[in-house]
């Protein structure tokens, strides 16, 4: 089919013939989406970068907060393949496999899984960067970031798990194939990735997960963290109340 759309565009060149029908239609829009997508792409991550290193004060976490953001769009995707593309567990979904995926399936998953992985990304570092702050511990943090936010985090994963995978009982492939992506994702993200690679990650690193160099947070605008220099040891009179 491509090959008979680029034979065609070509014999209508230095012409005022244009090709029309569902086949061109459907090439111009994935040659107009997707050879952007590396700019789109870019300037997605790059700003994602900034955002965190300001947020959580550190270059590590940003970078690996936007690396695993993208591993859980990577098995979104795998299974949208493996399920509508290559046909496994199918039959499951009462489907054929469609041996294709609808171009704008990925943009949609990319958008909405995208920000929900930050969300949970964001809630649980935060609390991991204050428990640092607080302890100087980074074993410390790392099991008081996720004694806060772990049952948050995996009960809202379940709550749009289950809608999206109500919504795939809906008619139509495309509503399928979009329900399907997005609960794998939500569901592998919270619990594969938030629960065991990012504390995982951050044991193995240490305090290099707090590395930020001087020359980036002065780029960036960061103020030092400033910690508490009272203790309830130096006001014995608020113990006790009034002598």
């Amino acid at each position: 089919m491509q090959r008979t759309v680029d034979t065609v565009n070509r014999a209508l060149e230095g012409t005022h013939g244009t090709l029309g029908g569902t086949a061109a239609a459907d090439r111009d829009f994935i040659h107009a989406v997707y050879g952007n997508a590396p700019y789109l792409l870019a300037f997605v991550i790059g700003l994602t970068l900034i955002l965190l290193a300001r947020a959580f004060r550190s270059i590590v976490l940003a970078v690996k907060g936007a690396l695993l953001n993208l591993v859980s769009l990577a098995a979104a995707f795998g299974v949208v393949v493996l399920v509508f593309q290559h046909g496994h567990g199918a039959s499951l979904l009462d489907i054929e496999a469609t041996h294709s995926i609808n171009a704008w399936i990925p943009l949609l998953i990319f958008a909405f899984l995208y920000g929900l992985s930050m969300d949970y990304e964001v809630f649980m570092l935060s609390h991991m960067r204050e428990a640092y702050d607080e302890t100087g511990s980074t074993e410390r943090a790392i099991e008081l970031g996720l004694a806060r936010t772990g049952k948050l985090v995996t009960s809202a994963a379940l709550i749009l798990m289950f809608a999206f995978l109500v919504l795939s009982t809906g008619p139509g492939v495309e509503n399928k194939e979009l329900a399907i992506g997005l609960a794998a994702g939500i569901i592998l993200d919270a619990t594969v990735i938030r629960a065991l690679l990012v504390p995982a990650l951050m044991r193995v690193l240490g305090r290099v997960n707090w590395w930020m160099p001087r020359w980036t947070a002065s780029a960036l605008l960061i103020r030092p963290a400033r910690r508490s220099q009272t203790s309830p040891s130096h006001h014995p009179a608020r113990l006790g109340g009034r002598a």
